[in-house]
């Protein structure tokens, strides 16, 4: 996959705010969030239930408006749906009447470059089950193929939400890694959202704490661990024990 020059892939989240309805029924989910992710950068979002994660990358792929603020891919603010954006939603959501490639194709329909899909779905570990219907296939390869059709517009900036989380623990080991292997070869600008702390460890380069709703950023926690990781690695465990403790888990 080809990407833009590195310049170009940067992301700006300056003094958003995202807020629901008005008067007495307006709810604040996002207030005064401001974040600079480096160019190739991979960034977990971490935070409680409705802390406002999943609006945020919503945010940052053009499909909402921030109430107040500005989100910039590059220089170029971000103010409709964004061509430059892959997203990969927690349910794969796949076209039940196309096969597997038609929906990976779907990706590469919206992009300019020519895309060998043959190729990513072989990436993915989807070769041969190209023909498949989504009914014929596990829920893990639902969920190559929603990674692959991600990537297939050669994304500038991969948003993923909780992509993993329907999946069973060891394929979800195994799509933890794939996606580290495609990212670090394509350097895309990842933003992941996820509820697991150890899946934030393994991935991310920095991740970046949400306070409860309404709130910004409450902490960021930079990782400094080579990359492809141990997930017992000694050296990650003052991070997740600080993590743990902020969200008052005990283990």
């Amino acid at each position: 996959m080809s990407n833009t020059t590195l310049e170009n892939l940067s992301v700006t989240i300056s003094d958003v705010e995202k807020h629901f309805g008005a008067g007495k029924n307006r709810v604040d989910v996002l207030a005064d969030v401001n974040l600079e992710i480096k160019p190739a950068e991979f960034i977990a979002l971490l935070g409680p239930s409705g802390c406002g994660k999943s609006t945020l990358l919503r945010l940052v792929a053009g499909l909402d408006s921030p109430s107040s603020g500005v989100i910039s891919i590059g220089t170029k603010p971000v103010t409709g749906i964004d061509s430059r954006c892959g997203v990969v939603f927690q349910e794969p959501r796949l076209l039940p009447w196309l096969n597997l490639k038609q929906n990976v194709a779907l990706g590469a329909d919206l992009n300019a470059d020519i895309v060998d899909i043959d190729a990513l779905l072989e990436r993915v570990g989807l070769k041969g089950f190209e023909n498949n219907l989504p009914r014929e296939v596990s829920g893990g390869m639902a969920q190559r193929a929603s990674l692959a059709r991600g990537l297939a517009v050669n994304p500038e900036v991969l948003l993923l939400d909780e992509p993993f989380a329907a999946l069973d623990a060891l394929t979800r080991l195994k799509m933890q890694d794939l996606l580290l292997e495609i990212t670090r070869d394509s350097k895309t600008t990842v933003i992941f959202v996820t509820h697991d702390i150890d899946e934030a460890l393994h991935l991310a380069d920095r991740i970046v704490v949400l306070g409860q709703r309404g709130n910004g950023v409450d902490q960021v926690f930079r990782v400094d661990v080579p990359k492809p990781r141990d997930r017992s690695d000694p050296t990650l465990v003052p991070i997740r024990n600080e993590l743990y403790s902020k969200f008052n888990i005990h283990h």
